[in-house]
């Protein structure tokens, strides 16, 4: 498996709170409130009145964020009156890619992307809608956008022609309001531009307490696109969940730590399957990723083998705590209390085993990942009652191996790389598995991903779903089906198995652990060779197979 350099310099979960807003480093979300009182109209970057946002984003290893002062903004506004300038919210853009910024904004009322209403708290039928109205017997909001005078930077952005300098709509979707078509790489040379509204509260327009908001997001680079797709991708959906990146040797990559089930939903398929190279952040090992599956259901698969060391020397210079903020461990106090639970407590005297602390579950395996020429009988020995895993690399030079020539001679990148064999205990993130059942909790894929399920024959609807076999617990290839295993957008690696401390690779092996228990033995695999394929097969508990995790998506 190729290693990424982890002696690195990123800027890691930077927040900047201010009460109820988040401000963090990249992407940059922000959120611009609006109150209106018994209709006195406040003005905000946030629910609490601040009064300028920044929107700091970073492809270098440093973060600057600028600040927040918080300035309240009130307007009296009377029935049948129209009000305009209400409030103003300044925000700050600081964007060091030269090939520039897009800014969108959505309508965020009660937390819900894409409601543009200013919402009657009490009794919501009364809402005021988006609109440019100024007179008559309907109420309306609008927003418009301005640069700063005497802004000095070199490049302020420009606003979209519907709300520059003019009241548009509030919008409905993800739409581009401001941009920069050429940034600079000057990290000091910011731009900015505000926010302001207008409200037109007719003569019947019923008395209350209402709240508006709006949404801002920053894309780099420039794109050309009015509004954020419908189908976004997955670079957009972090973007609109407002994740960061962190900067991995001079690429910045998104976290799989960061990926959960509304990123995953809001990604859909096309025709052409979308993919991203996300970064593990326990050892800052890069992975693709794709949404995979039909119109019907899709989820967020690897593409790649999971690749992680495990390390049982806490006081190791490579030691990374697998912990439920970085791993799929539980943060359930009764997962790891539970009678013949096989996530045992590390007991005062045990250098080995579960902690739990202020809500947070550690892991503390009892044997380190095998080294790629350390693999032996007396290393590996096949049973459950330990956790085995191994770094299977080029055993003379420690070069990556590329074990599957129908996967290395179809794939761009690391796809078909071999990754790390675990045996099922290992794979569960447990020290012993004997008293398992069913599909247990943990496992180490990373936070947000788990491993498949044989219960929901995730492997066989998989398979169905790409031509491969015809129904989900089939053993037979459909015409070509074999092919299909390792190509685009499966790339199923047929990189053998670990057997009592020996590497087999027979006819072409290809297996991979789900979570689901078979007896006290044997477990369920996805097994597949030259001749046959098994998407619920049974493996020996105590073989080394490969590891692909699964993120929830729709």
């Amino acid at each position: 498996m190729k290693k990424i350099n982890s002696n690195i310099n990123y800027t890691d979960n930077i927040y900047y709170i201010c009460r109820t807003i988040l401000i963090i480093g990249l992407p940059l979300t922000i959120t611009s409130g609006l109150v209106l009182s018994h209709l006195s109209f406040h003005s905000s970057a946030t629910s609490s009145n601040s009064g300028t946002d920044n929107l700091a984003i970073t492809i270098s290893t440093s973060c600057t964020l600028g600040s927040v002062v918080n300035i309240p903004h009130s307007k009296e506004v009377y029935n049948g009156n129209y009000e305009t300038n209400i409030g103003k919210t300044t925000i700050n853009t600081l964007c060091n890619d030269g090939n520039g910024y897009s800014i969108y904004a959505n309508g965020f009322s009660n937390n819900e992307e894409g409601n543009n209403k200013l919402i009657n708290s009490a009794y919501p039928q009364y809402s005021i809608d988006t609109g440019l109205a100024t007179s008559g017997l309907t109420s309306s909001w609008a927003m418009k956008l301005n640069n700063i005078e005497n802004d000095p930077s070199p490049t302020p952005p420009s606003i979209d022609s519907s709300y520059n300098d003019t009241y548009g709509l509030v919008p409905n979707t993800w739409t581009k309001v401001a941009y920069r078509q050429s940034g600079t790489t000057d990290m000091s040379e910011g731009s900015s531009f505000t926010t302001t509204y207008s409200v037109y509260a007719s003569s019947s327009q019923y008395n209350g307490t209402y709240n508006g908001q709006v949404k801002y997001v920053l894309l780099h680079p420039y794109k050309n696109d009015s509004t954020i797709t419908t189908v976004p991708t997955f670079e957009e959906s972090f973007a609109i969940s407002g994740k960061e990146k962190v900067s991995i040797n001079g690429e910045d990559y998104y976290k799989m730590q960061d990926m959960n089930s509304y990123i995953c939903e809001r990604v859909t398929n096309t025709e052409e399957t979308p993919t991203i190279q996300l970064v593990d952040i326990r050892d800052n090992k890069i992975y693709w990723v794709a949404k995979l599956g039909d119109e019907n259901h899709s989820d967020c698969w690897m593409t790649q083998n999971l690749d992680l060391d495990i390390i049982s020397d806490t006081n190791a210079q490579n030691y990374v705590a697998l912990t439920s903020e970085n791993t799929d461990l539980s943060s359930d106090q009764s997962v790891y209390t539970a009678d013949n639970t096989i996530y045992a407590l590390k007991g005062s005297g045990d250098t080995y085993g579960y902690t739990y602390e202020n809500g947070v579950a550690t892991w503390i395996p009892e044997r380190s990942t095998i080294a790629y020429n350390q693999l032996s009988g007396a290393t590996w020995t096949n049973d459950v009652y330990h956790p085995y895993s191994y770094d299977r690399l080029d055993t003379s030079t420690g070069a990556p191996v590329y074990p599957d020539s129908n996967v290395s001679q179809a794939v761009a990148g690391d796809h078909g790389l071999s990754g790390n064999y675990y045996n099922w205990t290992a794979s569960l993130a447990s020290n012993d598995s004997t008293n398992a059942s069913g599909n247990p909790t943990n496992s180490i894929c990373p936070k947000g991903w788990r491993l498949p399920n044989i219960t929901n024959k995730e492997f066989g609807n998989l398979l169905v779903q790409y031509g491969i076999i015809q129904n989900n617990t089939d053993t037979t290839y459909l015409d070509g089906g074999f092919n299909k295993m390792g190509a685009t957008p499966l790339y199923l690696v047929r990189g053998g198995l670990v057997n009592n401390g020996s590497l087999s690779y027979s006819n072409g092996n290809g297996n991979y652990w789900p979570s689901t228990f078979v007896n006290g033995s044997n477990a369920y695999r996805l097994n597949f060779t030259y001749n046959n394929v098994d998407p619920q097969s049974n493996g020996s508990r105590g073989y080394g197979y490969s590891i692909r995790c699964v993120a929830n998506g729709s």
